[in-house]
């Protein structure tokens, strides 16, 4: 199957599947932008990005945050939006605390960043240290309340705080030697200060959950003994959709269609950073071997912003439901080609965009001949 690429961007295929079993083309084009200023439009960067192929993460696999997840997702019923980056204290001025915002047409989200602090441990409390002041803070669920704390000697009594197992701030050891020093969150809720190692925080970041924590883990199915004997290698049947969204539920919204206003509060030098994004019409289409084919227009369902890099990605996808497998399917184009490219295919002769582009052409030929 060859895949026709008419834009400036990146493109790929991969193979997807739903619990009944039956596949899918799915195709999926990412553009990397720079984040515009003084109300200019959103350009392609010259460097695009590429398809992530495997999850990304801060640190070692699955024992740190997500940075980016896999660009393959199979279908996602709405749009991810991620924020990977750093408050910035006003003015560049060192502060204790500092609220940042994100806002994306209708979705909304905030929270504080604090200054790195301590616990602190006395016969009759546990306390946190005053916040150190900062001018930037990387925003990471690393850096979020929760943790896994394996501090006591018996096994049986380690846990996790499974909405985010790799924060930090958690402990269900109360033992001074276990506590005492160890880092709070530089993250948390406006209102609602972290003050217990044992309380139940919601943890704040903007970047993708992982995969096994518990805000994700309930639309996953069910895997036991019936599965494992019934219905393995496919999908349980109370698999959902929802768990290939890799943003925590507050930062799902519809699919993108472009012109949105982004807003981003004390997450640049500047301290408010206001652009739209752009505005694009991308169609795919699906070329059968039986010479049907299927048009659709692709959905953007992943923005990602990355402020420290002055760069943004957007995401399309579309797909297409396999009768018996992707070899049913000749090509598959995305963008939009010229009227001269559609009727040299409705002729069945070869396009060439330019007198330049059928002279190496020909003498490609030529030489192949000689050969």
């Amino acid at each position: 199957m060859d895949l026709l690429n008419a834009t400036k961007m990146v493109a790929g295929y991969t193979m997807g599947m739903n619990p009944e079993g039956r596949e899918s083309l799915v195709v999926v084009v990412k553009g990397t932008f720079e984040i515009p200023v003084d109300g200019k439009e959103a350009r392609l960067c010259e460097q695009q990005e590429p398809l992530i192929e495997a999850d990304t993460f801060s640190g070692e696999p699955g024992l740190s945050a997500p940075v980016h997840e896999s660009d393959y997702a199979p279908l996602k019923p709405r749009c991810d939006v991620l924020l990977n980056g750093s408050a910035h204290a006003p003015g560049g001025r060192p502060a204790k605390k500092v609220m940042v915002g994100l806002r994306v047409a209708g979705l909304t989200k905030s929270f504080n960043v604090i200054g790195n602090r301590y616990w602190q441990k006395s016969l009759m409390s546990i306390s946190a240290s005053s916040p150190e002041p900062f001018t930037v803070m990387p925003i990471s669920y690393d850096k979020a309340f929760g943790g896994t704390d394996k501090s006591h000697e018996k096994n049986s009594k380690h846990q996790a705080f499974m909405p985010n197992p790799i924060g930090v701030g958690f402990h269900s050891n109360q033992e001074a030697k276990a506590i005492k020093g160890k880092p709070l969150p530089n993250t948390e809720q406006v209102g609602k200060s972290v003050r217990k190692p044992t309380g139940r925080y919601q943890p704040m970041a903007f970047g993708p959950i992982g995969r096994g924590w518990e805000s994700r883990l309930q639309y996953a199915g069910t895997y036991d003994q019936n599965w494992l004997d019934n219905i393995f290698p496919f999908l349980p049947p109370d698999f959902k959709d929802d768990y290939f969204q890799s943003a925590p539920l507050d930062q799902q919204m519809s699919y993108l269609k472009g012109g949105e206003k982004v807003e981003l509060i004390n997450l640049t030098p500047e301290g408010k950073t206001i652009f739209n994004l752009p505005k694009l019409n991308l169609p795919a289409v699906f070329f059968l071997k039986s010479y049907d084919r299927h048009e659709t227009p692709m959905v953007v369902d992943t923005l990602v912003i990355e402020p420290d890099k002055d760069r943004f990605m957007l995401t399309w996808r579309a797909s297409l439901p396999l009768k018996r497998n992707m070899f049913e399917i000749a090509q598959v184009l995305v963008g939009e080609m010229s009227r001269g490219w559609w009727r040299a295919r409705e002729l069945g002769k070869t396009y060439y965009s330019s007198l330049a582009g059928l002279a190496r052409s020909k003498r490609k030929e030529a030489l192949e001949e000689t050969e």
